[in-house]
């Protein structure tokens, strides 16, 4: 990963202009070796809530020292800077898995209750740091289907983008999982000079994604996968008709572990949730995913056809309904490397490709807002 000059730091933890009083305290340190110091915890989750209340709301920065930190962290503050000493150095893990994860959320759902780190607020930075979920997906995928103890919901979130969330930044940082690495529910998300890896639809959701200079990383399973058309996924977007941008990534590199064979991934599958309406239960047809890959260097294991169908919940409650990716938003342009070469399976020569009309429409009113 890149590292940070002098000036991009000093825009980063700039903070918002001041009406006049300061926050107390602007800037609050967490270490496993505080002691008697003063605005300093020994958890994550702790420094958190000490400003959770704050009613001025103004900007606060949370430095948090080397170490290793087993916890469930949710911000639902706005206007938070977590600052790890980086990726090899600060680490947020948490074993959270969705087939008994639903008590952590609102509403008992298991996904998005099984994140290592929530964001349900605007204007959060995270940087420095490595998210992990260490959820033990491999030894579960690598049990036969009948065996009693395989669950059939191994999902495992490390980072969330709730609901309620804005303007979150992720820069210098690592979010480390199998299957949904990255969930994105909420509205603007843009990670930089980061690493995501994962292996199942590790970067999904309905939410606005700009991924930039970061790496793209496929991990490996464990079951045997030799009679599928392909291993693995690195996307599921389930964007809504109504908004222009789903998930996008630019001049990034698409990897994976040496495990991972030549031609076994897949860029992009088309999620329609399971949605209730008043004619009943079944795959939201205006779920209609947009992802961009735009000038990004693409490994071997990219399959040739680049894009796989995904089944979704027909109106008779069976998993019958099939998508394609030719009826979605997908779209490639200037990728490069041995995965670049691609089948022709129909998909439109037209779409979202151009970096300028993303970044206009992405970041639209960000920086008034973070200013007010």
């Amino acid at each position: 990963m890149k590292m940070i000059v002098p000036s991009a730091l000093a825009l980063m933890f700039a903070l918002a202009p001041s009406n006049g009083t300061a926050a107390q305290p602007a800037e609050i340190r967490v270490s496993r070796t505080c002691a008697a110091a003063t605005h300093c915890f020994g958890s994550i989750e702790a420094a958190l809530a000490s400003v959770q209340d704050d009613v001025k709301q103004d900007w606060v920065t949370i430095r948090v020292a080397p170490g290793d930190y087993r916890e469930k962290v949710t911000i639902a503050r706005s206007k938070v800077r977590l600052i790890g000493s980086g990726t090899a150095r600060t680490r947020l893990h948490f074993d959270a898995v969705a087939q008994t994860a639903g008590h952590y959320h609102r509403n008992g759902w298991g996904t998005p209750g099984s994140a290592t780190l929530t964001v349900d607020a605007s204007d959060v930075v995270v940087s420095g740091m490595t998210i992990a979920n260490d959820y033990d997906y491999l030894t579960n995928d690598a049990l036969s289907d009948g065996e009693k103890t395989k669950i059939g919901n191994p999902q495992a979130v490390a980072f969330l983008a709730d609901v309620h969330s804005d303007r979150l930044t992720v820069q210098d940082s690592a979010l480390l999982g199998y299957q949904d690495t990255l969930f994105a529910n909420g509205r603007r998300l843009y990670i930089k000079d980061s690493l995501i890896a994962g292996n199942i639809d590790f970067i999904f959701g309905n939410g606005m994604v700009l991924i930039e200079r970061s790496e793209i990383r496929s991990r490996r399973r464990s079951a045997d996968t030799r009679d599928e058309p392909f291993q693995s996924f690195i996307a599921a977007p389930s964007t809504l008709l109504d908004q222009p941008i789903g998930i996008v990534i630019y001049r990034s590199r698409l990897t994976r572990e040496a495990e991972v064979p030549d031609g076994s991934i897949a860029l992009a599958r088309p999620w329609h949730p399971t949605t209730r309406f008043a004619d009943g239960r079944y795959a939201n047809p205006q779920a209609v995913g947009q992802i961009s890959f735009i000038d990004c260097y693409m490994g071997a294991h990219i399959a040739k056809d680049h894009w796989a169908t995904m089944k979704g919940t027909a109106h008779d409650g069976t998993m019958t309904d099939v998508f394609r990716p030719q009826d979605s938003r997908f779209f490639e342009r200037g990728s490069t490397g041995p995965g670049a070469r691609r089948r022709d399976i129909g998909m439109p020569s037209h779409g979202l490709g151009d970096i300028h009309v993303v970044r206009r429409i992405f970041f639209d009113g960000w920086q008034a807002a973070k200013a007010r």
